[in-house]
């Protein structure tokens, strides 16, 4: 009997690894995501599968997901840490330049001009006349960010690294 359970867990041991190693990754680096609404039209249209990285180095115009109380939201970087942001007759300005705004799909509300924090983010949703970002909720804290997304995994037509504009 005590051979027969030893040779069960030897048999069971590479499951529980393999069990293990899957569960590291969905916690420390990547894990499935829903995209849920229409803030970021044209991109997304809201009904999407993708990749969450954990990992990634955050970047101007990356697409990120953010925690907020109750809620997560997928929205677009512009601001950085440290910069200095304004939006004025739906034009963004980054430390006074103006920025090529190429995912924008309706019009930008104006924003009084902000200095973000060290640890601060100024969001958007590409679908700017729904979206809830830094215009309503101000900007977020690094530790609100769970990660970026760019790879799409359903409907499969769509499937792949989603191609900048």
């Amino acid at each position: 009997m005590k051979e027969k359970i030893i040779k069960n867990s030897k048999e069971l041991f590479p499951y529980i690894i393999i069990l293990i190693i899957v569960l590291l990754i969905r916690t420390f680096i990547a894990t499935p995501i829903k995209v849920n609404g229409s803030s970021m039209y044209t991109t997304l249209d809201g009904s999407e599968f993708m990749i969450l990285n954990k990992l990634d180095k955050i970047e101007r115009y990356d697409i990120i997901v953010v925690k907020t109380p109750g809620d997560e939201l997928i929205k677009r970087v512009y601001g950085l840490p440290g910069e200095k942001i304004s939006i004025e007759n739906n034009t963004i300005f980054i430390n006074d330049k103006k920025v090529d705004d190429i995912y924008a799909y309706g019009e930008t509300s104006d924003y009084e001009s902000i200095v973000l924090e060290k640890d601060e983010y100024f969001i958007l949703g590409d679908n700017r006349a729904v979206s809830l970002d830094s215009r309503t909720i101000g900007p977020i804290k690094k530790s609100q960010i769970k990660g970026t997304t760019n790879f799409i995994l359903y409907p499969f037509h769509r499937f792949g690294k989603l191609k900048n504009k």
